[in-house]
């Protein structure tokens, strides 16, 4: 199910408001109770590992090997290089991660499944990413995505 802009937008008041009153984000997480929109926490609960919904963890194929047939390599050691101001290899103009606009942020379009990205949804074959979990991300991106 893909949600709008509004939609998203709603999403993005109702989550700030909520950790805004001291309110855990494992409230809008769900299979990843720790995530937080950090860059060292989007690593180690999304690209490094899968969660009790049973998502893989992106490492499984956006590794160095697999990198050489995706064109991503998610591993700790360079995804954040591999990221941030980096152009996608597979879809012309579209940047990965754009600090501070996560609306064009490619790594948004992927894990939305919008219907203009190349290849397909990721993760391959799902199970996909709660609403919860990529607007942690998006929030990540918003607000200027620190490598932190």
């Amino acid at each position: 199910m893909q949600l709008s802009r509004l939609g998203y937008a709603v999403l993005i008041a109702l989550a700030l408001g909520t950790v805004g009153c001291d309110e855990s984000l494992s409230e809008l997480t769900g299979p990843t109770p720790d995530l937080e929109p950090t860059f060292s926490s989007i690593q180690e609960h999304i690209f490094s590992s899968g969660d009790s919904a049973g998502r893989p963890a992106c490492t499984n194929c956006h590794n160095a090997v697999g990198s050489r047939f995706n064109g991503l390599d998610l591993t700790a050691a360079v995804s954040y290089s591999n990221l941030v101001n980096v152009p996608s290899r597979f879809k012309a103009g579209a940047v990965r991660v754009i600090p501070g606009d996560p609306e064009n942020s490619y790594l948004i379009h992927k894990l939305e499944g919008r219907s203009t990205i190349a290849g397909v949804r990721m993760p391959l074959n799902g199970p996909y990413l709660e609403a919860g979990q990529i607007l942690v991300i998006r929030r990540w991106i918003e607000i200027g995505a620190p490598n932190n």
